[in-house]
């Protein structure tokens, strides 16, 4: 999609100038013709080079839930489909949403459904977003899908925020203790070290430590920060493939107290999804897909799509479940009894609900054990670099008193 400036005139003869976002210079004349505007002169826009460079704002789960609820409301009041979305465009805040939301009022226009037309834009509506869309088109109840819809996503941003609230706290404790521990050894400790040097004599085995670590730092900080770097490249790389992919996830969910955070927000965040598109009447394979390709973990995604092969052989959801490390037995035994039931739907909504509350007390547990720690661990860095360099002191006391 590009974006064009025109200039024209409306059914009035009033002189209009403005753009819009369009395949093509065709497909904007024809876009301005429908609206009943007669282009007397169209171009592509362009774009300076501090524009060009200028990154986009990015589309917030805020930004899409209220969206999503105000395209609910205003179905529910009887507007048509396009004047909705024109209105929503004119609305949004969030400039990225704003174009994305012409984009797929254009197509709408054009003939096309609005899941199809969701789906061109995967940037702002992801797979689950869309196939929940195209049930709600089929059976005539696209606005309580979408409040469902609405409901889902800020659910899922107050999970992540758990989540994120929880990794934030220590995350900044050790990067202040990182930044303090790389100042003393860089800039502090050399000074020291010159001191003791003209001095003379033999320094303490914690000094000599010290000082060494912060020579080899000064000298070879290029070598290790380029170590760093490639670390961090081979983790990357290593997480893109399958294999990679499954150990570190699998890891990740053994992580002491950490990992308990990470197994109990994806499956609540797989069973929220999976209930709500069940709820909304997108089929159970098709659910199971989607679900497994947003669950954000690879062993949890590996357990659903083998579930989704079990249902196509005729089995229940919950075996294939069992067999897998990471759904406990409460989980597995609240889906067999919904499936028994036929209200697997509101099952899985109570199991979110339920870890809902699990990830907001392991984040409170994770806090208050991190807390400590890494104010202990802080203290034994900078207290013990503080130390290491005093017990030279004494000595150099006793050679000026001696002197």
């Amino acid at each position: 999609m590009s974006r064009f400036v025109y200039r024209g005139r409306n059914a009035t003869g009033e002189a209009l100038a403005g753009e819009l976002v369009a395949d093509t210079a065709e497909a904007a004349v024809a876009q301005l013709r429908r609206q009943r505007i007669v282009a007397t002169h169209i171009q592509p826009k362009k774009s300076s080079l501090s524009l060009r460079f200028k990154m986009k704002p990015k589309i917030k789960g805020k930004d899409l839930a209220v969206f999503t609820r105000q395209f609910s409301t205003m179905i529910n009041s009887g507007l048509p489909l396009v004047q909705c979305l024109e209105i929503l465009s004119k609305q949004t805040s969030n400039s990225t949403l704003r174009e994305v939301i012409v984009d797929v009022t254009s197509r709408v226009e054009a003939g096309a459904s609005l899941a199809d037309a969701l789906a061109k834009r995967p940037e702002a509506f992801d797979t689950l977003f869309v196939n929940m869309v195209d049930a709600g088109e089929a059976g005539g109840i696209l606005d309580n899908i979408l409040m469902r819809l609405a409901t889902y996503i800020e659910k899922a941003e107050a999970l992540k925020r758990k989540v994120i609230g929880a990794m934030t706290y220590p995350g900044v404790v050790f990067a202040v203790a990182l930044m303090a521990t790389l100042f003393m050894l860089l800039f502090i400790i050399p000074v020291f070290a010159k001191v003791f040097s003209d001095y003379g004599g033999q320094l303490p085995l914690p000094t000599r430590i010290v000082v060494g670590v912060s020579e080899m730092l000064r000298a070879c900080w290029w070598a290790l920060g380029g170590l760093l770097v490639v670390a961090v490249l081979a983790v990357k790389r290593t997480y893109r493939s399958e294999r990679g992919r499954r150990a570190i996830d699998g890891f990740l969910l053994r992580a002491p107290i950490v990992g308990e955070v990470l197994r109990k927000s994806s499956i609540a965040r797989f069973t929220r999804t999976l209930g709500t598109m069940i709820t909304s009447g997108v089929p159970i394979l098709a659910s199971l897909e989607v679900t497994a390709r947003t669950a954000g973990n690879k062993v949890i995604e590996e357990a659903v799509l083998a579930a989704r092969t079990a249902i196509r052989g005729g089995e229940t959801i919950a075996g294939p479940l069992a067999k897998s490390d990471a759904f406990p037995p409460m989980v597995v035994q609240m889906i067999a009894v919904g499936e028994e039931t036929g209200a697997l739907d509101t099952m899985l909504e109570k199991i979110a609900d339920f870890y809902d509350d699990e990830v907001t007390a392991a984040v409170e547990a994770l806090t208050s054990v991190i807390e400590p720690v890494m104010i202990v661990l802080m203290g034994a860095l900078v207290g013990g670099m503080t130390i290491a360099m005093y017990l030279p002191m004494f000595k150099l006391v006793n050679v000026i008193g001696g002197s």
